[in-house]
């Protein structure tokens, strides 16, 4: 399954969590299986959360669309950077 179809999946499930402090607290937590970046995350975000994702042996999958493109497909009016999968 690709990347994007992973998204949807968990989008129809509803485990995903959107944003990157959200991401982030339930990382620090080991509450999140998977994190997504989409393809103009920033640095900063994209290093913060590559450094925490390592130490939590969490996996991180760069999208291949623009955070606009990904806040289309979670059908929000907004731009998101950052999504990930909740663990059960």
């Amino acid at each position: 399954m690709d990347a994007i179809a992973e998204v949807k999946q968990a989008m129809k499930e509803g485990t995903i969590v959107i944003g990157s402090e959200k991401t982030m607290k339930l990382l620090r937590q080991s509450k999140v299986k998977k994190i997504f970046l989409a393809s103009n995350t920033s640095k900063k975000a994209r290093e913060e959360i590559m450094h925490y994702s390592s130490i939590a042996k969490v996996p991180v999958e760069l999208l291949s669309i623009t955070n606009e493109d990904v806040g289309t497909m979670c059908k929000k009016p907004f731009s998101i950077s950052v999504l990930s999968v909740r663990s059960e």
